[in-house]
């Protein structure tokens, strides 16, 4: 439970050869990759090196949120298929929670088939992702708020 909100960084991702089916050798598949990019592109750009004293117990008990945007899947209502064993490795350090996903990203043809890399057809795919990182206080009762939600005021 991440009581205590610290950072809230969002990214997307694209695969230009996404296809509905897992790869041959049984990894990624979907909007994997597009999910493990916009996870990438949310923390890729940022250095959080107070995290050590802001977090009781440092890195290690740094909690992280990760919620994806995927589209969804060719006559379907749900999201195309995210191997999240894969977007996982992103993290370094920290312990994930489980990872929401959602129907949202992007998916458009891109008028071209590449079949040396395992394109089926020319559908492409956007991920959307919101990565989010902070501690649990231990303070706050389970089933209460995610986190403490602040004005704009400075002190509020």
């Amino acid at each position: 439970r991440l009581t205590n909100l610290l950072f809230v960084q969002m990214g997307f991702g694209v695969d230009q050869h996404g296809n509905d089916a897992r790869n041959a050798d049984g990894s990624g598949g979907g909007a994997t990759k597009a999910a493990v990019r916009a996870v990438r592109n949310a923390i890729e750009f940022n250095s959080i090196p107070g995290v050590i004293e802001a977090v009781p117990g440092g890195r290690e008990e740094m909690l992280i949120s990760v919620k994806l945007g995927v589209p969804r899947q060719r006559g379907s209502m749900d999201p195309m298929e995210v191997d999240l064993n894969e977007v996982a490795k992103v993290f370094p350090y920290g312990r994930l929670l489980p990872m929401e996903v959602v129907v949202g990203g992007l998916s458009f043809n891109t008028g071209r088939v590449v079949r040396e890399l395992g394109d089926e057809d020319d559908l492409a795919a956007c991920v959307a992702a919101c990565v989010s990182i902070g501690y649990d206080d231990g303070k706050q009762e389970s089933g209460g708020s995610v986190h403490t939600l602040h004005d704009t005021k400075d002190g509020v």
